[in-house]
């Protein structure tokens, strides 16, 4: 459900006359949705109070109703921009909740499992853009109903068939100062940054995939745009797997750092990438899908492994809040210089600030963990 909007842009474009340079209003608003979202969960320590379970297919329900009532209710840009918000602010319970679920069931090899889960995670990301290539060209009103069942069909497998894990710690009662124990940890603070870091980059690179592809294909080149933005979001899920196992041989720090330092390379050498050849030009887009996300499940990984045990889901919460917050910033600056700049191609080099700030703070975790054996 999350980047659906951009998957189906054209289309809403045209039925309701938005104007062209959308594209990061309609992602941030959901990022916006979500930022509220999970600073309330965070707040009222949703995730740690409540059975995750439930929480996780609530929130998979409302979501699916907002999402699919676009098709109805959506008449102008306000009803269309607070319907992507409730999206947004119900998929805090979703996707840091899932984290805590799997965090629950796993004390060890948890690296792993969040890289099945981040994976599961990315798919979902990139599947709108299938169901627009022309493998499916389903109308947009059809691709907002497939979302929308299948998160709605997650959330009751959730339900069913996952239960509280047996490594839940339950804390009672509502503890606003919880937040402000979490970040007393040094390790606890240099994962959290890292992650910051690696977040100014992940979902502006994501939302504007389809752009970078369409400015290619601007210069005389020939791509099925939704297809190729399916399997450069989607091979990410590959990375986010096999990422999950490397961890368990070197250790999550050095899995992030590796993958942090391989996307910022991209970013840097981004500016030459409209003056390849179109296989040279795919294989750069696939290396930047691969590495852009690999290290997220490892980042989510350190972030549980240092927080206070009780307050495990609050942490993940509130660092992914603060993270979907720093997209925002991205992905409106994204979309100024790209709209403003007379040079376009060297408009991602103003994203490589993100991965260099998460490798000092990944160096710090990585010499803290290597000193203390």
């Amino acid at each position: 459900m999350w980047f659906v909007g951009n998957a189906i842009l054209p289309d809403i474009q045209k039925e309701l006359n938005i104007h062209s340079n959308a594209l990061g209003n309609i992602t941030s608003v959901v990022q916006f949705g979500f930022i509220a979202g999970t600073l309330l969960f965070a707040i009222f320590s949703i995730a740690d109070r409540f059975a995750s379970s439930k929480v996780f297919f609530i929130s998979s329900l409302i979501a699916a109703i907002a999402n699919v009532s676009i098709i109805w209710l959506a008449k102008n840009m306000t009803i269309l921009f607070a319907l992507r918000f409730v999206t947004g602010f119900f998929l805090a319970g979703i996707y840091p909740v899932g984290m805590k679920i799997a965090s629950d069931w796993y004390e060890k090899g948890l690296g792993k499992a969040l890289g099945y889960l981040v994976g599961a995670l990315v798919l979902g990301t990139a599947f709108p853009h299938l169901l627009k290539s022309n493998l499916y060209s389903l109308p947009w009103k059809q691709v907002l109903i497939f979302t929308s069942v299948f998160a709605a069909a997650g959330g009751l497998l959730i339900l069913l068939f996952v239960g509280d894990g047996p490594y839940r710690k339950l804390t009672t009662g509502f503890h606003p100062s919880a937040i402000f124990k979490i970040f007393r940890s040094a390790d606890f603070r240099a994962a959290a940054f890292g992650y910051f870091g690696h977040m100014w980059e992940l979902y502006t690179f994501w939302a504007f995939t389809p752009t970078i592809l369409s400015f290619y294909v601007s210069f005389g080149h020939q791509l099925n745009i939704p297809l190729w933005s399916f399997v450069i979001i989607g091979i990410g899920s590959l990375s986010c797997v096999a990422g999950g196992y490397l961890s368990q041989k070197i250790g999550s720090s050095r899995v992030a750092f590796y993958a942090l330092l391989c996307s910022g390379l991209c970013c840097l050498g981004s500016f030459t990438f409209v003056q390849l050849s179109l296989p040279f030009f795919t294989l750069m887009m696939l290396v930047w899908g691969i590495s852009v996300i690999a290290d997220s499940p490892q980042f989510s990984t350190l972030v549980a492994q240092t927080a206070i045990p009780e307050y495990k889901g609050t942490a993940l919460t509130i660092v992914t809040s603060i993270g979907f917050a720093i997209t925002i910033a991205s992905i409106q600056l994204i979309n100024h210089a790209f709209n403003n700049w007379e040079n376009t191609k060297a408009v991602f080099l103003l994203l490589a600030p993100g991965p260099l700030i998460g490798l000092a703070f990944l160096s710090r975790l990585i010499k803290r963990k290597t000193k203390d054996g």
